[in-house]
């Protein structure tokens, strides 16, 4: 397809695509923090405050738009920093490519939203391929103890809810026309500051606070690799439809899949990868047709 298609716009697409191969091994250098003395928010925290350095130049001349969408703004920051956070918590403590599959079942999130808040029309197939989707989810999350699918551990409900944030900040950011990429970039740095620093304050633990080494550590890995996937991610979906960029980046499961089998002795069970492969397939059918256009509104007088 070619670059200037209206269809398939290429800068996008290739923003997503190397937030998608960041995002897939960025568990790497996330757990590798756990050895320099930190826990999980902590880590999701400091990795974040790297990333403050920059906003000042990312929304340069741009401070005017917080005012254009206030409440899309809150929701895109609130809805990304709790998928940023919990995502994080859940590849550091659990197993990557489980949490990831069980992440990217948000372009079935991302679809629902997308019909009753962007008003997509969802033409008969769409209802087969979310039906597969979820059929992918329940053999991933199947307990053959209790003959149920259902979460093994807290980490799974991460990753659900983590896809989930993901799916409301895709809408809220698609929706935030009058917002420039840089500005909504920027909220969505700030919110993981604020759910983790919430989550820190709240536990019970007393707080502790890491090596100097640790902290500067933390804050190269986020101001590096944190600033270019969510530079490239916010590019991508401002600039492509919701239902595309999210199917766009479950590349990012071939990536974490290849990278934690190469660098982990973690490997699913049998019925996680049959889950996957539906969940996968899911996305590849969704991404080879458009949603119908949004219904014609009639002229007012």
């Amino acid at each position: 397809m070619q670059a200037n298609s209206p269809h398939m716009p290429l800068l996008p697409v290739l923003s997503l695509l190397l937030a998608t191969c960041l995002w897939g091994v960025y568990w790497y250098p996330l757990r590798w923090l756990i050895g320099q003395g930190l826990d999980g928010p902590w880590i999701v925290l400091w990795v974040y405050l790297g990333t403050v350095i920059f906003i000042p130049f990312v929304v340069r001349r741009r401070w005017h738009e917080l005012g254009r969408a206030p409440g899309l703004l809150i929701g895109i920051a609130l809805a990304s920093g709790l998928c940023n956070t919990l995502f994080i918590l859940a590849v550091l403590e659990g197993n990557v490519v489980r949490v990831t599959l069980l992440f990217f079942l948000s372009p079935v999130w991302a679809t629902l939203l997308a019909r009753f808040f962007l008003n997509e029309t969802l033409q008969h197939y769409s209802y087969y391929i979310l039906a597969l989707a979820c059929a992918g989810a329940l053999l991933i999350l199947w307990k053959p103890a209790l003959g149920i699918p259902w979460p093994e551990s807290v980490t799974d409900w991460y990753g659900l809810v983590s896809g989930m944030a993901f799916a409301v900040s895709n809408v809220c950011i698609h929706k935030a026309e009058a917002v420039s990429s840089a500005v909504k970039t920027a909220v969505a740095w700030l919110g993981a500051i604020v759910i983790a620093a919430g989550i820190i304050l709240l536990r019970t633990a007393p707080v502790i606070l890491p090596s100097l080494a640790a902290i500067q550590a933390a804050l190269l890995v986020g101001s590096i690799g944190m600033g270019i996937m969510t530079l490239s991610v916010t590019y991508g979906i401002s600039h492509l439809p919701v239902h595309r960029s999210a199917v766009i980046m479950l590349f990012e499961v071939v990536v974490a899949s290849v990278s934690t089998l190469a660098l982990t002795h973690e490997r699913p069970r049998d019925l996680e990868w049959l889950g996957g492969l539906l969940v996968v397939l899911a996305a590849y059918l969704a991404i080879r047709y458009r949603p119908l256009p949004k219904p014609a509104q009639p002229d007012t007088p």
